[in-house]
């Protein structure tokens, strides 16, 4: 890896300048108007409200969203996404050359209020709620009864969103679903001011509410791009949420749903990259893939560069990760992935260093270092594979290990191929020592506690670098080994203090009615 560090100096000159320079903290979000307005010109223009639930999936991609201007880790959901791994162990930053995501990877700025990586997902995720309440109170408000369609579709869709932030938040800045603990402030419109912290269980109730509703109402939507949350996204939000609240029948109806809405599993055949697949409809970097339920299609108009999540994580973009500051796969992880499991190719080792790059799973498509200055490869926020895993881990907590078993080996069917070994005859030739089928056949001995491991193994295997394992840990109360990483080789349970979040200094210091002692 040295060796690129050395060919791009001058890309290491611009971004260490860039780390090194003050944060700029805005405090208020600006490109939204205000409710009274948003109702009075909606009576005019009704497009008024599509265009500000347009701005709430901007945000979603949008750099300095957290409220920095320089920082090169802000820049949306993508960004808590590869913190959140790092929290959960599963991914390595392998070099500290820049700074960025170092104080997540070291567990340092969770327990410092102070430190602004607890700011800038906290104001990300409420800045999209202040938006989504705008709406919500433009429309009527949360009670409101609507007749016509497209107002309907609106607040679903902000409902949604609303959901969407206050799941993360929930799960970021809370050690563990605990209904009695005081975790978070609710606004559900933007007459709220300063609340003081709400229970878990106040919380959770409003996540569930608002996408229950949000299902109902986006019924008949057909959204302008995979951007859009319709039935589907909502469904699957949902499903996330009924799992985490033990909800378990509901967790794997819901999932189920979405499964039958015609989404199709990555196949086998084309799970590594090996530089010979093209932009087809089974991949992790195209938006029209028929697995993809939620993501965001990137064109140039954009105008993502290296601070972006291909930035970060792509040694085939311009990038961090090509120069020093590369995101590998914990090395305990890696090797308990059966070689016969397509995945594992995924993960290359290819300087010998004992760091495994997702070079066959996550990639340009032109496959060239640093090829890619300008990002237009896709963000993905939710496939279809997750509600497979979604639907096996509540059949597991619900007992019901015979459905889970069956729902995970329709999963790793188009994971796991032979294992092919030397023909003594022809050693030239390779021959099928055990089939697929075979090689699958360990899940049938599995129940109870040993296939509710599994689940959560599959889930940091087939979801890492998409930000989903951090949840999958939190759900299954474990203790997570960190192994490979630069320091801090430990393990440690999924509730200690260092893998949450603090709520931020900022909003102690702004809101009176939070009070932590």
């Amino acid at each position: 890896m040295k060796r690129y560090i050395i060919k791009y100096f001058l890309l290491a000159i611009v971004v260490g300048l860039a780390a090194c320079s003050d944060d700029f903290l805005e405090t208020e979000p600006t490109e939204f108007i205000s409710t009274d307005r948003m109702a009075e010109m909606s009576d005019q223009n009704p497009e008024i409200f599509n265009g500000t639930i347009r701005g709430l999936y901007t945000l979603m991609y949008q750099t300095g969203t957290g409220g920095t201007d320089l920082d090169h880790d802000d820049f949306g959901q993508k960004g808590y996404d590869i913190y959140s791994d790092m929290f959960c162990g599963d991914m390595v930053l392998a070099g500290y050359n820049y700074g960025w995501y170092q104080d997540g990877a070291t567990l340092a700025s969770t327990v410092d209020f102070r430190n602004t990586d607890n700011y800038k997902p906290w104001r990300y995720y409420y800045r999209i709620i202040r938006a989504a309440n705008t709406i919500i109170d433009g429309l009527g408000g949360n009670d409101v009864e609507l007749t016509d369609s497209d107002a309907k579709w609106q607040m679903g869709q902000a409902k949604a969103m609303r959901a969407y932030s206050y799941f993360y938040l929930a799960n970021l800045f809370a050690n563990e679903y605990d209904t009695n603990a005081e975790i978070l402030p609710i606004y559900t419109s933007t007459a709220d001011v300063t609340p003081s912290l709400s229970k878990g269980s106040e919380v959770w109730a409003l996540i569930r509410t608002d996408l229950e509703e949000s299902v109902t109402l986006l019924e008949g939507y057909q959204r302008e791009g995979i951007h859009g949350v319709n039935t589907d996204v909502a469904s699957g939000l949902l499903a996330y949420t009924y799992l985490t609240i033990g909800e378990y029948e509901k967790a794997a109806t819901t999932a189920q749903n979405v499964i039958n809405s015609g989404y199709t599993i990555i196949p086998r055949d084309k799970v590594t990259g090996g530089g010979s697949i093209p932009r087809n409809a089974y991949s992790y970097f195209d938006g029209d893939g028929a697995n993809w339920i939620w993501g965001m299609n990137l064109t140039l108009d954009q105008g993502l560069d290296l601070v972006s999540w291909w930035g970060q994580v792509d040694l085939f973009t311009y990038s961090y990760a090509a120069a020093g500051d590369a995101k590998t796969m914990d090395a305990g992880l890696y090797a308990s992935i059966p070689a016969a499991d397509k995945r594992k190719s995924q993960f290359l080792d290819p300087w010998a260093e004992g760091l495994y790059y997702p070079l066959n799973k996550f990639y340009h498509e032109e496959r060239a270092i640093m090829n890619q200055r300008e990002v237009t490869t896709d963000y993905l926020y939710m496939r279809v594979e997750e509600m497979h895993l979604i639907k096996a881990e509540a059949e597991a907590f619900a007992g019901s290990d015979v459905n889970a078993r069956n729902i995970l080996k329709v999963l790793l069917a188009e994971r796991i191929g032979p294992t092919m070994v030397e023909d003594p005859d022809n050693p030239e030739e390779l021959i099928v020592d055990k089939t697929a089928e075979e090689n699958i056949a360990y899940i049938d001995a599995l129940s109870g506690q040993d296939l509710k491991d599994e689940i959560y193994k599959q889930w940091r295997i087939e979801m890492w670098g998409e930000g989903k394992s951090y949840l999958a840990m939190k759900r299954n109360k474990a203790t997570i080994t960190r192994e490979g990483h630069i320091d801090l080789n430990i393990s440690i349970p999924y509730n200690d203090d260092r893998l949450t979040y603090d709520i931020p200094y900022q909003e102690i210091q702004d809101n009176p009615n939070i009070n932590l002692q």
